[in-house]
């Protein structure tokens, strides 16, 4: 059974919190499923050669069919020919988006945050408002943990707390609409607000 550490104002703990069995029975194949679909979706897709249709120049054949001793051509646009067209080069049109369906980007948040409670990396607060603006502040948030790098989750992060997170280089501030398994697989702890906590964990499976 996987526990969420709850942790009171000064970022000691002080309860736990189980997280629902069926977390347990949730195959680690959605996780990957959704990583390897948001890795898909940052591709550039901008890798681009001309065919030989797109090059310039080829309006002439370059010399007589017969008696010049040399192989035959029709065009220098050929990708015989230097300055030609590439053959089997990358094009810009291709589709590399990869689908999840919402039922799998449920169950791959749901198995990123069982990860993270396996690993006592889990935490969760009554609030993360940073009032004062000062990254200070918000370092001393995560010097507490004594953890690598982490990710804190917020219902709503207001401009001061922004402000207080956003100079931290391990660390990364995201609001419960931008939270994803990918963001939560990425770091090696995470806190969330015990409000965004229970939102989550009172979905039912699939929804």
């Amino acid at each position: 059974m996987s526990k969420a550490i709850v942790l009171n104002e000064k970022f000691a703990q002080s309860g736990e919190l189980t997280l629902p069995d069926r977390y347990s029975q949730i195959k680690e194949h959605n996780l990957y499923l959704y990583v390897k679909s948001y890795h898909a979706s940052l591709r550039a897709n901008n890798a681009k050669v001309k065919k030989r249709g797109e090059v310039s120049g080829g309006g002439k054949k370059p010399w007589n069919q017969k008696g010049g001793g040399r192989a035959r051509a029709g065009s220098i646009t050929s990708p015989v020919f230097v300055g030609g067209g590439i053959s089997h080069g990358p094009s810009n049109n291709r589709n590399y988006q990869l689908k999840v369906n919402k039922k799998q980007k449920r169950l791959a948040l749901e198995c990123a945050l069982y990860q993270k409670a396996q690993e006592k990396a889990l935490f969760v607060v009554d609030s993360l408002a940073i009032p004062s603006g000062k990254t200070k502040d918000a370092y001393a948030m995560f010097n507490a943990l004594k953890q690598r790098n982490t990710l804190f989750v917020t219902q709503l992060s207001d401009e001061q707390t922004f402000l207080a997170f956003r100079n931290l280089q391990h660390c990364y501030l995201a609001d419960a609409n931008e939270l994803n398994a990918y963001l939560v697989a990425t770091f090696r702890s995470v806190v969330i607000e015990k409000a965004v906590f229970d939102e989550i964990i009172a979905e039912k499976k699939g929804e």
